[in-house]
């Protein structure tokens, strides 16, 4: 099956692929008037479609079917990870958390960050591609970067948990987590989190975790709570 991201499609009305999308549909994948596609909005909903007007410019599709909330995961998971001073890495990031399954991520501006600044647009054009190749009906919520302690006094999830590479008292998420509900899960920079930073989001009923003896890169330790997460959830 072939996605294609359609944020402003209509259930049961005629649809025009943009250039990009037109052209790869009908002179890369060589599909023809009759044939059927797969679209998305983003929102959970997965559409099938039948080619009307195979044009490699603006392709028009009849949407005929829809189904709602496709593949609709019951948990919640919010990942809070400062960006890598190689955006490179940050990239990687969000294109395997995005194929595994993460619902919303927030660039987080640290003491310690290495950068502060993002391309949102190119970012999400990251996270698209992710969602089409692993056909998702899901788009993850990317937002603007947002200074830690701002992030902490605001969140509202069930589960509000912060890695931290010192002390004692640190939990393993599996001890503390409870699956079909909603987390956040707080990753800072390679200088990790400042002990005010700690203390802050203690007082905001924050938990500290762990992951483990190995010492693991941002993006990885990033990745590495998105895999925990989706497997206790299943």
């Amino acid at each position: 099956m072939q996605l294609f991201y359609c944020p402003d499609i209509i259930p049961d009305q005629i649809y025009t692929l943009g250039k990009e999308e037109s052209q790869h549909l009908i002179k890369v994948l060589r599909q023809k008037e009759g044939d059927k596609v797969h679209l998305t909005d983003g929102l959970g909903n997965l559409f099938e479609a039948e080619i009307l007007e195979a044009n490699p410019k603006s392709c028009i599709l009849k949407v005929i079917s829809t189904q709602e909330e496709y593949n609709k995961r019951d948990y919640y998971l919010h990942v809070a990870i400062a960006p890598t001073k190689n955006i490179a890495r940050i990239e990687w990031f969000l294109e395997k958390a995005t194929e595994m399954g993460i619902d919303e991520i927030t660039p987080i501006i640290c003491q310690h960050s290495e950068r502060e600044n993002i391309k949102h647009e190119r970012l999400e054009k990251i996270i698209i591609s992710a969602m089409k190749q692993s056909l998702k009906a899901y788009m993850p919520k990317l937002n603007e970067p947002t200074p830690l302690l701002q992030l902490i006094k605001n969140s509202t999830e069930t589960h509000k948990l912060i890695g931290y590479c010192v002390g004692e008292n640190r939990n393993q998420i599996k001890d503390i987590y409870k699956p079909k509900e909603s987390v956040l899960i707080v990753i800072g920079p390679e200088g990790d989190f400042s002990e005010k930073e700690v203390q802050e989001a203690l007082k905001n009923n924050f938990q500290t975790i762990t992951l483990g003896k190995e010492r693991l890169r941002t993006e990885t330790a990033g990745l590495y709570v998105v895999n925990i997460i989706h497997s206790l959830n299943q």
